[in-house]
């Protein structure tokens, strides 16, 4: 096999099909990513047996053929190169890559290519979503994710089909993050299936704003297709909590704050906050919301911003990290919290309320 192509371009769809790569052993078929050259098309594969990348681009095909190289190796050699065109060759089970324009040439060991695991066939029943709409999902449920091992049906986003739309959940069993979007057109029902972030956070990093997604769900695997990138996944086999036995109800309470103030007071009380049990104290009364690290050796940190609150003082302890990341990826100025008691869940919500919000379990205030 042989072909040319502009440097950057396959340097873009490299450093993606290696994201997918865990191995890093150079004798191992999984840390190796599969080429194959045909009809002036690149065909590039990766996988960690779990998760599958698959994507097309543009070459110059001068002998059709197929190959396997070392990722890590070959993303090295082709940030290393200048731009402009590159040609691949392979000879037996020896790359060669060398830039057209310099005299360099890097010469890899490669394994043979019907060794590359065959990948599963989508389902064609694909639904499709504004990719800008399920990028959104992604990012305000996936840090909540549990990477509890041994809790495993919380290692990943809990997603169903509900009333003519999508919920996705992610929860870690002190915090949950729910988002539900309106779907358009007809969508195949589908039992509730659990997806491994690594899928997710590949989709949020790599594709755009623009255009639709399409996803097809079969009973053990996912497929998402945006671009000319086709993505799938195993689906984590378990039952995920009743999350709606979580989700608070008849919360009267409540108190309205800017996001920039409590994250900016975040930062710096958390400078101070013990890191084992990274516990703060929420002080929230009509004259303001103190925030406040717990008492230890090394000091205390302790900051107020305005609020708008009418009621009884009340004290609210809990993890910073639990409240600090829903501020995080929130992009609204302002944040409403409604709470019943202050051993009781609080519930985070931006201001206009959306499609999505954000249960954290308090911790004991001693």
């Amino acid at each position: 096999m042989k072909f040319t192509c502009e440097r950057s371009m396959l340097l873009k769809e490299i450093a993606i099909a290696q994201e997918i790569i865990l191995s890093k052993n150079a004798i191992s078929i999984l840390s190796n990513i599969y080429l194959e050259a045909i009809q002036d098309t690149l065909i590039i594969k990766s996988t960690d047996i779990k998760v599958n990348f698959e994507t097309k681009a543009p070459v110059t095909v001068l002998e059709e053929g197929s190959a396997t190289v070392f990722g890590d190796k070959f993303l090295g050699i082709l940030n290393s190169l200048p731009d402009g065109e590159i040609e691949f060759e392979r000879q037996d089970l020896k790359i060669l890559i060398r830039p057209v324009n310099k005299k360099v040439k890097f010469q890899l060991k490669s394994i043979a290519s019907d060794k590359f695991p065959e990948f599963p066939e989508p389902d064609k029943d694909f639904f499709e979503i504004p990719v800008k709409d399920f990028k959104e999902m992604i990012l305000q449920t996936v840090f909540a994710v549990s990477d509890d091992e041994t809790r495993y049906f919380m290692n990943g986003v809990y997603c169903e089909k509900q009333e003519g739309s999508i919920i996705m959940v992610g929860t870690d069993g002190r915090r949950l993050a729910f988002i539900a979007c309106q779907v358009d057109g007809a969508v195949k029902d589908f039992d509730g299936i659990i997806i491994p972030p690594k899928i997710l956070n590949i989709v949020l990093r790599r594709a755009g704003d623009e255009g639709l997604i399409a996803i097809s769900i079969t009973e053990k695997l996912i497929f998402i297709k945006f671009g000319s990138y086709l993505l799938s996944s195993v689906l984590i086999d378990g039952q995920f909590p009743n999350y709606r036995r979580v989700i608070p109800e008849g919360q009267s309470k409540f108190f309205t704050i800017k996001r920039q103030d409590m994250l900016d007071a975040l930062k710096r009380v958390s400078i101070l906050v013990e890191q084992k049990s990274r516990r703060i104290y929420l002080g929230i009364s009509d004259e303001g919301v103190s925030i406040a690290s717990e008492e230890s050796d090394i000091g205390t940190a302790h900051e107020e911003i305005p609020c708008v609150y009418e009621g009884e003082p009340v004290s609210i302890a809990l993890n910073y990290r639990y409240i600090e990341e829903p501020f995080k990826i929130m992009a609204e100025e302002e944040v409403i919290i409604y709470f019943s008691e202050a051993n009781r869940a609080i519930t985070v919500k931006p201001v206009p309320e959306k499609n999505f919000f954000h249960v954290v379990m308090p911790m004991q205030v001693d």
